[in-house]
């Protein structure tokens, strides 16, 4: 029954993507396919580094989940967006599925202690980025400075160049860094959300040796922790929290701070809750939504051009807008909209930067959906009682995916831009596929 059943869905998304294949002309501006020979769990943007007439090029940070055969990587590769309205139709739509794409190009790899769960860059200078691996604590890397590595078996794990300590169980996936300032946050299985700032290690270097070295440099001030790396006797230095914020009753899934204050922050858990934080009150729940989802929540993303609108994303395969001005202390709340347009889990939800109103969502029935909350309300003053094909406010879909889609990110400065990472091995010619697109612009409103 199983195997039928495992036949009829492949079936059904190999119909799926080949009517979606069919439309790429039509939907994109530009998209380009790249096949990854190990899976991702994550992939973020790093800066801009050139600009030109058609195209600009930009740093890409990326995993690789190995099987043992080969150390776990981070991986940076240079990639070069197409600008829109500049690339033919017939060159968007003729790829190889089973190929890499001439866009993405490997630059350096970081052999990383533990396979890569998440990663994420720090706005205020995105070659700054944290992970976190399958331990308690938050790895924060210099990649510029990292040296480039051969990833090969048994050889030496790259050192950190500054680990974060504070959790009492490993911390996988929720992971954030603050848009002004160098703090980072994250949640983990001991049910707590850890605060600490990058700066507290410049200021302990500064007090006990006069000096401002950089994170990494190893100065005697900081605790030296010898554990992440395994043989790698080389130590990084490490720096305690801020803050331990307890309120959860289960796994904290994903953190996330307030655009418009570095003092706040919320968190999801398989717990069922949305909780916002404020630093200034304590380490104790400022409001706590103790029945966000009918289901673990798995994501959560702030609005950063209006501070009030919260997105949650779900094992009910569904996504929550809250407004927090309608959520109060005794755990009262209910969403201001409930967006239903996948079949399976949501993995990953985002406030899209072009446009205060759009989001997108990511799951693991292979979909990336673009929503317009806008677009919903209208949409419902239409129709009414009236049943609809299409749920109200999702106005693209991207089917390009024949797995989970494990993460995505928006670019902040190319617009309608975005980069998604699937774990199809099942489907593909390696462990994953990397997909980076832009959306034509008569359906997002570009000028």
């Amino acid at each position: 029954m199983k195997k039928e059943r495992a036949k009829v869905e492949e079936a059904s998304t190999d119909e799926r993507y080949a009517q979606w294949k069919s439309l790429v002309p039509v939907l994109y501006d530009w998209l380009t396919s790249h096949n990854l020979v190990w899976p991702s769990l994550s992939c973020r943007w790093g800066p801009q580094i050139e600009q030109a007439v058609y195209k600009n090029k930009h740093r890409l940070y990326l995993s690789e989940q190995t099987d043992g055969s080969m150390p776990n990587t981070l991986i940076v590769a240079n990639c070069e967006v197409v600008k829109p309205r500049v690339a033919a139709a017939e060159h968007i739509s003729h790829f190889d599925e089973e190929a890499t794409s001439p866009f993405v190009k490997k630059y350096k790899t970081i052999i990383h202690p533990g396979e890569v769960n998440r990663i994420r860059e720090l706005p205020l200078n995105s070659r700054i980025v944290a992970t976190h691996t399958d331990s308690p604590d938050v790895l924060i890397w210099d990649i510029e400075a990292q040296p480039n590595c051969h990833a090969v078996l048994g050889a030496s794990a790259s050192r950190p160049d500054l680990i974060l300590t504070g959790h009492q169980d490993n911390a996988e996936f929720a992971l954030a860094m603050c848009r002004t300032e160098p703090l980072v946050l994250s949640g983990g299985k001991d049910k707590s959300v850890v605060l600490w700032s990058i700066q507290d290690h410049i200021s302990i270097s500064v007090a006990d040796q006069g000096s401002t070295k950089s994170p990494g440099s190893g100065s005697s001030g900081v605790k030296q922790d010898s554990e992440v790396g395994g043989d790698n006797t080389t130590m990084s230095p490490s720096i305690g929290p801020r803050g331990i914020y307890q309120g959860h009753e289960n796994t904290v899934e994903d953190v996330q701070f307030c655009p418009t204050s570095v003092q706040e922050f919320c968190s999801v858990g398989d717990d069922s809750c949305l909780i916002l934080w404020d630093a200034r009150v304590g380490f104790n729940p400022v409001i706590k939504v103790e029945k966000a989802h009918d289901a673990d929540l798995h994501c959560v993303d702030w609005n950063h051009h209006d501070e009030n609108l919260i997105l949650t994303g779900s094992a009910d395969n569904s996504v929550h807008m809250f407004d927090r001005r309608n959520l109060t202390s005794g755990g009262v709340g209910s969403p201001i909209h409930k967006y239903k347009g996948h079949s399976d889990a949501v993995l990953c939800v985002q406030w899209c930067p072009d446009k205060s109103s759009v989001f997108g969502s990511a799951a693991e029935d292979g979909l990336l959906n673009i929503w317009d909350y806008e677009k919903a309300g209208k949409a419902k003053e239409r129709t009414g009682t009236r049943t609809q094909s299409t749920p109200p406010g999702l106005f693209f879909q991207h089917a390009g995916h024949r797995g989970k889609i494990i993460e995505f990110h928006w670019n902040p400065s190319d617009p309608w831009t975005v980069i998604g990472v699937s774990d199809d091995c099942d489907t593909s010619g390696g462990g994953g596929t990397l997909q980076m697109l832009v959306v034509v612009n008569n359906l997002s409103g570009q000028t």
